[in-house]
């Protein structure tokens, strides 16, 4: 059963520490890497959102972002730089996050900015599936240990690598996706039936570990439309349980994507496959742009 959601723009500093207590309750063990309510006060000000989500008097989420600039051949053009997105433990799975960012989507555009723009860990599937298939982002750029050594409980022990993720908000294929008739997104099925290969099928081990397939490159010419890489289901779990091999998928990766964004591919959806042995994949593109 959906929960009733109060979305709102918070501009009210005492309302701001509320939003200082709930990053210690999402990124808990870092206090030095909270934005503290002085900055969340001055970004507002200056033209940065500050959006929350309640249920009944309780915050249960936020997204916060500030204006920014990106280059274009014509000169900078100004930007929405999206950099957080939290979501309290007890109202996870409940479409909050997909809520915020809705909002968020609606507050830039009214602003008169076409891009918002943000990253994520790469290897987050469920944040991959919000960001790439419900929301219709795209990447073609990797942030390798982009913040450096962070010390919260979720990013503790690995580098800080990162998907930079571009949200074209009047895109038509934002607009679809964000649609209240949006199509069912696409199954494994659907592209495996059409070739598509998967070019680091990963072998699943009986204690539920998943290991590595050795990449070589990719000297395919002419190149194909569509690829298919795989990641970890549930990486958190794989560091939690075994933190060699979590890092192993980190440096494994993070050559795939360099090489693939570097040849001129773009990540454009995201697929999972459940039943009793799990996988999850990106797919990426070549050619013509889907925006």
């Amino acid at each position: 059963m959906a929960v009733a959601v109060e979305i709102k723009i918070i501009e009210d500093p005492a309302l701001m520490h509320g939003i200082e207590d709930l990053q210690r309750v999402v990124w808990a063990g870092s206090e030095t890497d909270l934005v503290p309510v002085h900055v969340l006060r001055s970004a507002v000000y200056h033209g940065g959102l500050l959006i929350g989500a309640w249920v009944g008097e309780q915050l249960a989420g936020f997204v916060f972002g500030f204006p920014g600039f990106y280059l274009t051949p014509d000169g900078p053009r100004l930007e929405h730089y999206s950099h957080m997105l939290g979501v309290h433990p007890d109202f996870r799975n409940q479409g909050i996050g997909y809520r915020l960012k809705r909002a968020q989507w609606q507050m830039v555009r009214q602003q008169g900015i076409d891009r918002i723009t943000w990253t994520y860990d790469p290897l987050l599937s469920r944040n991959a599936w919000l960001n790439i298939t419900r929301l219709g982002t795209v990447c073609n750029t990797y942030l390798p240990d982009f913040y450096g050594t962070m010390r919260d409980e979720l990013n503790l022990g690995v580098a800080s690598d990162r998907f930079q993720v571009d949200w074209w908000v009047n895109s038509k294929r934002v607009n679809h996706r964000l649609s209240r008739e949006v199509r069912d997104p696409l199954e494994l099925d659907h592209y495996l039936s059409g070739e598509v290969r998967i070019l680091n099928p990963a072998r699943h081990t009986p204690d539920g570990g998943m290991e590595i397939s050795e990449w070589k490159g990719y000297h395919t010419d002419p190149y194909e439309t569509f690829l298919l890489i795989e990641i970890p289901v549930n990486y958190l779990g794989l560091k939690s349980l075994n933190p060699a091999l979590a890092g192993r998928w980190r440096q494994h990766t993070r050559q795939i994507f360099q090489d693939l964004f570097s040849l001129g591919y773009l990540v454009t959806d995201f697929v999972h496959q459940s039943g009793e042995t799990p996988r999850s994949y990106y797919v990426l593109c070549h050619g013509d742009s889907t925006l």
